[in-house]
């Protein structure tokens, strides 16, 4: 049905203002499909809605750790994850940079808002087991003590738990640890302008790879600078299939493959 499928925007945000339906209609005779990211509970409800509205257009729900102000409550997402359209749960995750260096962000101690995202996490990690969905994992300057919360999880959900850790920038070694629990990673337009993840994109599997552009963020080259758009998830899968030295056309079926095993609901 698809020949890519952006597995991270924020289809929402302002940026889109102006001409998200010419975008979306754009995406659609392109054979592109969006995963669009609730980051907090109107946003969630947003993606909702456009997902409803597009055929090509799928939602996540959740509370991203900086970004929503608000902490998880499941009775606020609890009758959207029962649309066929919501593929996953988050933005969720632990974000310690901007806790650390955002004073924006510090109207309390570290400590206190570094549990607040924790236990945030983790009831969205319950939430999404429960309702038989994957996650979407925000983590920055966060790896061990996502590693950490994951693995206790695993212990008690087992197979159950399962996701994806967005714009991944952990090394090898946090690849280890994260392959262990059955997770797959995000790439975005990040690979296009510099080789930092070149060596971790090359030793994670590629059935665990999917591609992302976390748009209106972060645009791929040619694009850097501008506003970042799903359909420029073409460059992201273009990348992959080179770091990995794989025919892009046979790159475009696994990348889609693997977002299908994933996230099962889309179809």
């Amino acid at each position: 049905m698809y020949e890519y499928i952006d597995t991270h925007a924020h289809l929402d945000m302002g940026d889109y203002n102006e001409d998200r339906e010419e975008l979306i209609k754009k995406l659609q005779e392109e054979h592109v499909g969006v995963i669009t990211i609730g980051v907090n509970k109107e946003t969630s409800f947003e993606a909702v809605d456009f997902a409803n509205q597009y055929e090509n257009i799928y939602a996540t729900v959740g509370c991203h750790p900086i970004d929503a102000k608000e902490e998880f409550k499941e009775e606020d997402f609890v009758e959207l994850v029962k649309n066929k359209k919501v593929v996953g749960v988050g933005e969720c995750g632990l974000d310690f940079f901007r806790i650390k260096g955002d004073h924006a962000c510090r109207q309390t101690s570290f400590e206190t808002e570094s549990q607040k995202q924790k236990e945030d996490f983790k009831k969205q990690i319950d939430f999404a087991v429960k309702n038989d969905l994957p996650i979407v994992v925000h983590c920055r300057d966060a790896h061990k003590e996502v590693i950490e919360i994951l693995e206790i999880k695993k212990q008690e959900f087992g197979d159950k738990l399962r996701g994806v850790i967005h714009f991944f920038s952990g090394g090898i070694s946090e690849a280890k640890q994260y392959l262990e629990l059955g997770f797959y990673f995000s790439f975005g337009g990040v690979l296009t302008f510099t080789d930092a993840y070149d060596e971790v994109l090359k030793f994670i599997p590629i059935d665990r790879v999917l591609p992302e552009t976390d748009a209106p963020f972060v645009a791929p080259v040619p694009y850097r600078g501008q506003r970042n758009e799903p359909i420029y998830v073409k460059e992201v899968v273009k990348r992959i299939s080179e770091l990995k030295n794989i025919n892009l056309e046979e790159m475009k079926e696994v990348l889609i493959e693997n977002t299908y095993k994933l996230f099962s609901k889309i179809s």
